[in-house]
Formats: structure tokens, sequence, C-alpha cells
């Protein structure tokens, strides 16, 4: 869980203190904002550890007014960073719950809804998928906040 941890401490260190003008602007030819990639790394906690290891799937009040995932559109959201923090954060301690009662060794209680995918084979497959997609995007939210005002290595060292 350590690496988990902290690539999502990147993740919010990369982000800390950029304007809420620039949580909203695409500085990539794809169109994603760091609001957006926040917001999308919050709903990949949720699916992962909610939705697929532990076979939930109850709506959350911030469901509301949300458009239907899209895979082909970017990651762009009009909710301000507070908001979308805390979204992100509450998501990682739902995901913290869930692996403090769940072996590494389990088979997930829900599916991941890609045809094309193989069965997920256990809970630390989960979890080093995690890792992988929130390191991933540290990355890509760095080189943005670098693009946006200039500021370089803001992950943790």
């Amino acid at each position: 869980m350590h690496f988990l941890e902290y690539q999502r401490a990147c993740v919010l260190s990369i982000v800390e203190g950029l304007s809420e003008e620039a949580w909203h602007k695409a500085v990539v030819p794809s169109g994603w904002t760091p609001a957006g990639l926040v917001e999308h790394l919050g709903g990949a906690e949720r699916h992962w550890f909610q939705q697929v290891v532990a076979g939930s799937d109850l709506d959350l009040p911030w469901d509301e007014g949300r458009p239907a995932y899209d895979p082909e559109a970017a990651f762009t959201c009009d909710r301000p960073a507070a908001d979308v923090i805390a979204y992100y954060r509450e998501q990682c301690k739902r995901s913290d719950a869930v692996l403090a009662v769940t072996p590494m060794s389990a088979s997930p209680l829900g599916k991941h809804d890609d045809p094309d995918m193989y069965e997920v084979p256990s809970v630390r497959w989960v979890v080093l998928h995690m890792i992988e997609e929130t390191a991933s995007h540290s990355g890509h939210l760095d080189i943005a906040r670098e693009l946006l005002d200039g500021r370089t290595n803001l992950g943790l060292r």
C-alpha cells in the first residue's frame, strides 16, 4: 500500500496551489484538464476498489448530473478544485477501507465492465494497476503544471 499512497500524495502535491483558472485549462491537444484528470483518478479508485474488489455499485451524490462515461472524451470537469480534491480524497479513503478488510490474494467480488479484458485475478492485481494508473497520471499532471505556470518537481521525493 505504501507505493499507492505515495503516488496519491504526489498527485495532490502537484496540483496544490494551482489557480482555479489553470485547474480547468487544457494545455495538451487531447483536451484533458487537471480537474478532469484528478476526477478521473477518483473515479478509478471508486471503480476498481469499491465496484470491482468489493462488488458495490452504490450511487453517490457526486454522480448527480454527471454525463455518462465516454471512453473517447477528454477528461474534463467543471467543478471547483476543492470539490474535486475532496472527491478524490474520499474515494482514496473508501479504497483504503476496502483494502483494510480484503486480503491481497482474494478474488474480486465484482467485475470490470470491459468485455475485451480478461477476468481480474486478485486484489493484488487491482492494487498494482492503480499504482500504475496513478503514477502515469501523476506524470501527466506534472507536465501540465509546468506548461500552466512553469512550476516543476512538485511531486514528493
